[in-house]
């Protein structure tokens, strides 16, 4: 029997970013919110205090911080005609759990996507005509612009403290930022981190060939800092325990340690964790949401009642909530009908090493987001006319830690096993640079979510299935990238360089990216998109969804700063409009 719980005005399911930035906004604005978490409780002073261990099996090999797959999961294939089999363990991407979600063991790179991003197919077909794009590519313009979210974007990173420099001040370049990004209407909160040797290395090399480093955008503290919650963070320590690990001193911005201290101080939120939602519930005319059911710990299955439902999981849970529930219609490849799963998208990586002699970089001393980078090369930054590809994206060195389990480079030629390749291993730890290119992903009519008809998760509900494989135009892309990357290493003065390209067909197994974007995107109408400008759905005005689903696909950053900025411009948008007249916020 379903217990049912007294109604609250906002339910919010997921507590990482954007359910922290979503229960700030609306407790400030004086709403009692209750906010569902699948997770356990996880607090930066007790779960990961300085004295924490910083356990490189625990964390990366027996996934400390991340899902557990034997609960949920999904399936994967390359294509449609292929059979879908599940993802066992995870590899290419890496999902949190708990609370605090997967920002707590993000790196902290903290990017503001092109003001062109938000325009991708008006852009493009503008400036290189409709044959530009391909018959099966599906980009489409946001519905909003960065001249909208710019204040959002400016509002989360002084949040986070985001150390860097601007390259363009209310329209003037600034020297040793990056000059194609869009208009800052302020400075950084914070100087850029400290450079080490391997960065400065790959900027001199950059500066040489014409082009225009600049630091990294960090989320790792370059100075003590109090954020406009009155939240303190404290200067990094450069111990590289970044990606994959939390940061028990406060040096690395997450919603833990931003938010969450100043949030729980305030009597009308409540956080409920070991809450797994299982779907969101409608009214008999499929009008508005009425509430979520969730399941404990225990087993138990509750109704929580709510005014408003917001959902924050990651873009895969989201997703697969909107399908359990019967909200939006499913999309078919085939026919192209229904969003929801649409436009699934990722990142396309590769790179390069650059061996030395005698160059020591000290690898163990890293962070995050310590790096240097340059754009010349990414969206719409360079002319793409002849190149038979859209998108683009940056190529930096990022000495984020050389981790001894994880982190042993070797030169073309090594053995894979015995004397010669621990031999290799101890000749070039301390004496290799990488190089790397974070290339965007369009999306494409083959690329998408639906669900599984064979396999089920552990509350009997089918497993959603993920179709995803790079097509010609990030195959093209990522090949051009990745010539610029290995002509940057060569200049570097290494011995030798070992260049890497996108591996092809697409491989679930290996990491790569946790930047999986799209499914539940946002768009100008209901015929292309699942919610609007604001993230409201189109078919329930009080449901809101959040996150890297919202994409329409993927540009050549991180997504989290724009992650960051879309739930802010949601919130501002509901405190200001949805509030005073709840209803839609776009009409269709």
């Amino acid at each position: 029997m379903t217990r049912i719980m007294p109604e609250r005005e906002v339910v919010v399911v997921g507590f990482g970013w954007t359910g922290a930035i979503v229960a700030e906004q609306l407790t400030e604005e004086g709403m009692d919110v209750l906010a569902l978490e699948r997770g356990v409780w996880r607090d930066t002073s007790t779960d990961y205090a300085v004295n924490n261990a910083q356990d490189e099996v625990r964390y990366r090999y027996r996934d400390e911080l991340f899902e557990d797959l034997s609960r949920e999961t999904l399936t994967f294939r390359n294509e449609s005609d292929q059979k879908a089999l599940p993802m066992r363990m995870l590899g290419s991407f890496l999902p949190g759990t708990n609370v605090g979600g997967s920002g707590v063991h993000w790196n902290g790179q903290t990017w503001r996507f092109l003001p062109s991003d938000f325009q991708a197919r008006s852009h493009n077909v503008e400036r290189y005509g409709e044959d530009a794009l391909p018959e099966d590519m599906t980009i489409q313009d946001w519905g909003v612009t960065y001249d909208e979210l710019e204040p959002h974007y400016d509002r989360f990173e002084k949040l986070c403290g985001i150390a860097g420099k601007a390259g363009n001040l209310n329209g003037e370049t600034q020297e040793g930022g990056n000059p194609f990004e869009g208009f800052r209407s302020s400075e950084y909160p914070n100087p850029p981190m400290d450079m080490v040797a391997s960065p400065l290395k790959f900027a001199d090399a950059a500066r040489e060939l014409g082009y225009n480093p600049f630091p990294g955008p960090s989320a790792n503290m370059s100075r003590a800092y109090t954020n406009p919650l009155g939240v303190q963070l404290a200067p990094c320590t450069y111990c590289g325990f970044c990606e994959k690990y939390a940061c028990g001193n406060y040096s690395k911005a997450t919603a833990t340690t931003t938010i969450l201290p100043a949030l729980m101080r305030r009597e009308n939120f409540t956080l409920r964790t070991g809450a797994m939602v299982l779907r969101v519930e409608k009214d008999g005319q499929n009008t508005r949401a009425t509430g979520v059911t969730y399941i404990t710990d225990e087993g138990e299955e509750v109704f929580q009642p709510a005014q408003m439902v917001v959902l924050c999981c990651y873009i895969t849970h989201n997703v697969n909530l909107l399908m359990q529930s019967g909200i939006g219609q499913i999309y078919d490849p085939e026919t192209g009908e229904g969003n929801v799963g649409r436009n699934y998208a990722y990142q396309a990586m590769s790179g390069a090493s650059v061996f030395y002699d005698d160059f020591a970089v000290n690898p163990y001393v890293g962070a995050g987001a310590l790096g240097m980078a340059i754009d010349e090369f990414n969206g719409d930054n360079f002319d793409h006319t002849g190149l038979g590809f859209v998108g683009g994206g940056y190529i930096a060195t990022w000495q984020t830690n050389g981790r001894p389990i994880e982190s042993h480079p070797v030169p073309d030629g090594t053995p894979k096993f015995g004397a010669g390749w621990k031999k290799a291993v101890r000749d070039n730890y301390n004496h290799t640079i990488g190089v790397g290119a974070h290339g965007a992903v369009m999306s494409h009519r083959g690329n998408y979510f639906d669900l599984d008809p064979t396999y089920r998760d552990a509350y009997g509900r089918p497993l959603m299935r993920l179709t995803f494989d790079f097509k010609q135009n990030e195959i093209a892309m990522s090949r051009y990238l990745t010539e610029k990357v290995a002509g940057i290493a060569n200049a570097m003065g290494g011995r030798e360089v070992s260049v890497s390209n996108m591996k092809v067909p697409y491989d679930i197994a290996p990491y790569q990216t946790t930047h999986n974007t799209g499914g539940h995107i946002m768009g100008e109408t209901p015929a292309d998109s699942v919610t609007n400008k604001y993230n409201q759905s189109w078919e329930l005005p009080n449901l809101f969804l959040m996150g890297a689903g919202n994409f329409p696909q993927n540009p050549g950053y991180n997504p989290t700063g724009t992650v960051a900025a879309l739930a802010y411009h949601s919130m501002a948008a509901v405190r200001d409009q949805y509030l005073r007249n709840p209803g839609p916020m776009v009409q269709a």
